[in-house]
């Protein structure tokens, strides 16, 4: 029984994840041959402030200006 957990962002619609969640479960039933009803598909939605890398919150990058070219 695959079990699929994904961690993303918050900010995407309810479409985009129902999405995302179908193309995941295709993909196990067709790579593993896995039966469509023992997949599990589990999204985690992590609020900006909460996600951090290189002690920076996503929140605080999303904050500042975008860099001059």
């Amino acid at each position: 029984m695959p079990f699929i957990d994904v961690t993303l962002g918050t900010g995407r619609t309810p479409e985009q994840v129902r999405a995302l969640i179908h193309e995941l479960t295709q993909a196990a039933h067709r790579t593993v041959g896995a039966p469509l009803s023992s997949i599990r598909v589990v999204i985690r939605e992590v609020e900006p402030a909460h996600w951090a890398a290189g002690d920076v919150t996503t929140e605080e990058r999303n904050a500042r200006p975008a860099p001059e070219h």
